[in-house]
């Protein structure tokens, strides 16, 4: 999108946009012919956007899962949904507005959709808590839920925070409780549960909503236990090994779904999901028809035992063996 922050691998990406910028602007004032130039220049940006986003490494992945022009939870639902209609509070204590939830209709099919929502400038992002919950925001989302649940709707969910609000006042407030209760909760919930990570999935403040029966994951989104300036400030002892920690803990769409914690990878438009809001919320849209129309043809019993199946089959472990050897 225009104004878009320029990212270092985006370099050479943005200095053939700007020259495209400048002859347009140029032909507008001189009224000159410049459609072979455009032409010429707009293939070798497609060119560059297509080698670029080929071949990004993780921490490069993680810069575009963080750009601040990504599309959000309210952006999608703009695009995707009907009849949206926002729920606000916990009924305990307050709205918490880093998360964001409320009735809609998905191709006619009412749905709840919860999400995590950041701002666009630093008000917003105060308001918002620059999208990181406290326990109020999973006590609000544990209340929609229910809430579908007794009216056996299913529940779409959007991932997209840097993690759960560590401080003073959301750790008083239980935070770590009220993560863990959305996750019991949210296994054994009887109707269909639907989740994509749109940007940034950090941490038990993304779990706090993504125990669901299918993972989908934008194709530069991330997913990750802790972010990986967190994880190189623990292992190296220097922030200045993001990318050995980027690399080391397999926090890519493609890495995940090898993995098996992600169901699908939905792809996004070349240059990224910030580059064409409306052709991603239109990915987006396909896949969660499709998902939605497969989860709904199953009956509640079979649904959550294939959800206990999809975690229980989750990580590798192994037992010592038995020591056979017997003491005098």
């Amino acid at each position: 999108m225009a104004g878009s922050p320029r990212l270092d691998f985006e370099r050479d990406i943005m200095d053939v946009q700007e020259q495209i910028d400048g002859l347009v602007a140029s032909a507008e004032r001189s009224g000159f012919d410049v459609s072979e130039e455009l032409k010429e220049l707009r293939t070798k940006l497609d060119a560059l956007k297509a080698s670029t986003y080929q071949n990004l490494t993780p921490m490069e992945q993680v810069q575009v899962a963080r750009h601040p022009d990504r599309p959000y939870t309210l952006d999608y639902i703009e695009r995707i949904f009907t009849n949206w209609v926002e729920l606000h509070g916990d009924r305990a204590f307050r709205d918490d507005e880093a998360i964001v939830g409320g009735w809609a209709a998905l191709g006619g099919t009412p749905v709840m959709v919860i999400g995590h929502q950041k701002g666009r400038d630093m008000k917003e992002n105060l308001r918002r808590n620059f999208g990181m919950a406290h326990p109020e925001g999973y006590r609000k989302a544990l209340r929609l839920m229910r809430q579908a649940e007794k009216f056996g709707r299913a529940v779409i969910t959007f991932i997209d925070t840097p993690g759960a609000y560590p401080g003073l006042g959301s750790e008083e407030r239980g935070v770590a409780e009220a993560i863990a209760t959305n996750l019991r909760e949210m296994a054994r919930l009887r109707v269909p549960l639907l989740s994509v990570v749109i940007g940034e999935g950090g941490s038990g403040g993304a779990l706090g909503i993504g125990v669901t029966d299918r993972i989908l994951m934008l194709e530069h989104s991330v997913y990750s236990v802790i972010s990986p300036e967190g994880c190189a400030a623990i292992l190296w002892h220097s922030r200045d090994f993001k990318e050995e920690a980027a690399a080391a803990l397999k926090i890519t769409s493609k890495d995940l779904l090898k993995l098996g914690v992600a169901d699908e990878i939905i792809s996004e438009p070349t240059g990224g999901a910030h580059s064409d809001w409306d052709a991603t919320s239109v990915a987006v849209k396909k896949a969660l028809v499709r998902n939605l129309a497969e989860l709904m043809k199953m009956k509640t019993d079979p649904l959550l035992k294939a959800r206990w199946a999809k975690y229980e089959s989750m990580g590798a472990w192994g037992e010592p063996a038995s020591d056979t050897s017997t003491n005098a």
